[in-house]
């Protein structure tokens, strides 16, 4: 029996059964649905044009949130999603970040076949083998300093990802001649991370002829911050435009989700420190984005790269807050009662130098700087709508994407830091 699933609300809830249409999917299907539900009777009053049209053509999910497109390519087989062959090779750089493992479970969702670049062991990505079916998935162990390893991550990909990127310059400890005989020394700078790298994948790109390359930079990429983090992002950006003018550039607003380093550090700040400092008052604005949101909107470019083609999309979230605001919703969840104290940005860069030498430092002097000026997109919403021409910057809502609000996802990954945890302050549980 020929099966079939239908998404609702953007991939929420699903249904299946016995075909109920009349395109031919299976013959007398309606012999399996004596009495035709609501769906059946909406498919039935369709035009015969679209119908004809279904008909013809086999459906290919483009993403778990993104309604489908009824066009297939050359070797593509399967019914789309998973257990599906999407005829697409997707190389991908930077995979084991935040947003990396997200980027990763949408393309393997979709039957894409994953090219995995690994700086680590075996078992450092693991994690991500799972979200690809069994051999749609093949991680290759690279370094930055080796282009020759860079190649063989891209081998005969028809699209490259590039979400390389880190907060903080990676350092490792050294040898000295002098006392205390022991250094710090940086293993990554931003200007590698942010812009060297970049290059070197572009250049790669079209040395062997890739399709397609996104390249991830951010909306906080300004040659006039006085963030070396946001510098380096737009000298990345314009890198990668001389070296692959065809590369669609990604341009999200802070990230927020489980594993953030935004709504997390808030609450994790409150158990730490005696007192949560707030840059400048904590005035500067952000305009946080789901990073599910991000990566449904690359997986969307993936499905039909040659209309993003040069293009830059700004991916930013539905409301705009002040970080001191961000800190009493993030505290309001969890029943935190930390001291929230305004400081100067130069008071909170010197308690800064000290952390940043910690593993994964929670606060850094440059992310000082970051959130002393404001993290939003470069217009308002009304104002991305209102343009014309076709050089004009796309967003989410572009590809079918509309943006979560960070109310809705919050609770679900901060209630663990309530004391106690979520049911000591519910009632009917025990």
């Amino acid at each position: 029996v020929h099966f079939y699933t239908t998404s609702y609300a953007q991939g929420s809830s699903q249904e299946s059964g016995p075909c109920p249409c009349s395109l031919g999917c299976f013959p007398a299907c309606s012999s399996f649905w004596p009495g035709r539900s609501k769906l059946n009777t909406m498919l039935a009053a369709a035009s015969a044009t679209s119908r004809s049209r279904w008909a013809n053509t086999a459906q290919r999910s483009l993403s778990t949130y993104v309604s489908r497109v009824p066009v297939r390519r050359t070797n593509e087989a399967g019914p789309g999603g998973r257990s599906s062959n999407a005829d697409l090779k997707v190389a991908v750089f930077g995979a084991g970040g935040f947003l990396g493992r997200y980027v990763c479970c949408q393309l393997g969702t979709n039957g894409v076949l994953g090219y995995i670049g690994n700086r680590g062991d075996e078992f450092e990505l693991r994690h991500l083998k799972p979200m690809f079916d069994l051999g749609r998935s093949r991680f290759v162990f690279y370094s930055p300093r080796d282009v020759d390893s860079m190649r063989e991550v891209i081998s005969d990909a028809d699209i490259v990802i590039n979400l390389i990127g880190k907060y903080y310059e990676t350092k490792a400890p050294a040898n000295t001649d002098k006392f205390p005989f022991i250094t710090m020394k940086t293993n990554f700078t931003f200007q590698q991370c942010n812009v060297d790298i970049p290059r070197t994948v572009a250049e790669l790109c079209k040395e062997m002829q890739v399709d397609h390359m996104i390249h991830v930079s951010s909306a906080a990429a300004n040659p006039d911050s006085s963030s070396e983090w946001a510098r380096t992002k737009y000298e990345g950006e314009q890198a990668v435009k001389e070296a692959y003018p065809w590369a669609t550039i990604i341009r999200p607003t802070q990230l927020f989700g489980p594993e953030d380093k935004l709504l997390n550090y808030f609450a994790n700040a409150a158990g730490r420190f005696p007192v949560v400092p707030m840059v400048d008052g904590g005035h500067a604005l952000t305009q946080p984005v789901y990073m599910a949101d991000v990566a449904n909107t690359i997986a969307r470019i993936c499905d039909e790269p040659e209309l993003f083609e040069g293009k830059t999309v700004d991916c930013f979230g539905a409301s705009d807050f002040t970080y001191k605001e961000l800190a009493q919703f993030v505290y309001d969840i969890t029943g935190q009662e930390p001291t929230l104290t305004d400081m100067p940005k130069e008071a909170v860069k010197t308690f800064a130098k000290i952390l940043q030498y910690e593993r994964t430092p929670m606060i850094t002097p440059d992310l000082v700087d970051l959130w002393s000026e404001d993290y939003l997109p470069q217009m308002t919403a009304e104002e991305y709508k209102a343009q014309k021409g076709n050089d004009k910057i796309l967003t989410m809502a572009d590809c079918g994407i509309e943006a979560t609000p960070i109310e809705k996802i919050a609770f679900r990954y901060l209630h663990r830091f309530r004391q106690g945890g979520h049911f000591a302050i519910e009632e009917g549980y025990h």
